[in-house]
């Protein structure tokens, strides 16, 4: 009964989040997480860094413009902005909201190896708790929330159809709690791009998963048009001597969704699971390209392939150099989201892949 409380502000949160030429910023690292990023460029983790860097994020001029929401981590939804020169105060929460960004939040509470499983496996954890949780998130104003599940291509059997089952399951629990607590759900089933595989092995597998998790989503009287979808793109993992141009990844990541998630959800979010920055805009401008006519918007929720420039030029105190690198990759990621992105138009600190094996954050 709670969801039916909820259908017309799911359906409204879920259409701003797929407002053409728009994607999601994903800031939802951990404190460990971030801290990893920050000892790349010789910045204390401290909750002062960590609160300026995202006090930037949330000021940086007219990231509304092509960001249509922000994922957040606990921390950051009741930390108050750092002190900027010119910038009002408040909370970051506040700033985000008053650039025009849906803010969202992140309710999974990492994964745990899978009882049962291969080697390797996960299942994600955090459905103990997860209402309070979610109902917490909502009064202080999110209106979105994310859930990372994480399967493994492998030569010896992975994912097994314990891992498919429990993580879809999982998904779909999160899904049903989330809107019945006015949340709309980002379900998020990544394939992880280690491994020496092949693309037509990625397309195959992705399929299984995605079939499996609309499935659980249907059993579980998941309301479609309140979610959004966050898949990994169809690629050859990252050990495999398949080079695929873009073309050839926008061909197999649209026939895999064609036949895999329903014309209900919409949007589909793609997850940059460590392409680089130019990457990841090259290959989303693709998919644009290869899906005039699809049903769902085409967006992206990046976190690594919109901050890695802005967090280099940042450096801990140059907050107008990481603004204009982030708003660089947003330019990128806004075209890419109507299939109009010229590569090397925008610039980056990149060009190769931000690939991290066995990533967790």
């Amino acid at each position: 009964m709670a969801l039916d409380t909820h259908r017309e502000e799911l359906e409204a949160t879920a259409m701003a989040l797929a407002r053409p030429g728009t994607g999601l910023l994903a800031a939802d690292e951990s404190t460990g997480t971030i801290g990893k990023r920050f000892e790349a460029i010789d910045v204390e983790n401290t909750e002062a860094n960590r609160r300026a860097y995202r006090t930037l994020l949330a000021t940086a001029p007219g990231l509304g413009e092509t960001i249509s929401g922000v994922i957040l981590y606990e921390e950051t939804l009741f930390q108050q902005a750092a002190e900027l020169p010119g910038q009002p105060g408040g909370s970051i929460l506040e700033l985000f909201q008053a650039q025009g960004l849906v803010a969202g939040i992140k309710l999974d509470l990492g994964v745990e190896p899978l009882a049962g499983g291969l080697p390797g496996e996960t299942w994600c954890t955090g459905l103990r708790g997860l209402r309070e949780r979610a109902a917490s998130a909502y009064a202080r104003g999110a209106r979105f929330a994310k859930w990372r599940a994480v399967l493994r291509i492998s030569a010896y059997g992975c994912p097994s159809e314990l891992c498919v089952r429990e993580n879809a399951w999982g998904l779909a629990r999160y899904a049903r709690t989330a809107q019945e607590e006015g949340l709309v759900p980002i379900v998020e089933p990544e394939i992880l791009m280690d491994g020496d595989h092949d693309i037509l092995t990625t397309a195959a597998v992705q399929e299984w998963v995605l079939r499996s998790v609309y499935e659980a989503l249907g059993q579980n009287g998941v309301f479609l048009e309140g979610t959004l979808l966050k898949p990994s793109m169809t690629l050859p993992g990252a050990d495999s001597s398949e080079r695929p141009n873009p073309e050839q990844v926008a061909a197999f990541t649209v026939r895999t969704l064609r036949r895999s998630v329903p014309p209900a959800v919409p949007a589909i979010l793609f997850l940059s699971g460590g392409l680089g920055e130019e990457e990841a805009s090259v290959f989303l401008s693709a998919i644009h390209q290869a899906a005039p006519d699809a049903p769902w918007h085409l967006g992206f929720s990046y976190g690594r392939a919109l901050q890695h420039s802005c967090l280099s030029h940042w450096q801990g105190s140059d907050t107008a150099a990481g603004q204009a690198a982030l708003l660089a990759r947003a330019r990128a990621n806004g075209a890419a989201a109507r299939g109009t992105y010229v590569a090397g138009s925008e610039p980056s600190d990149e060009a190769a892949s931000l690939f991290v094996a066995n990533y967790s954050y």
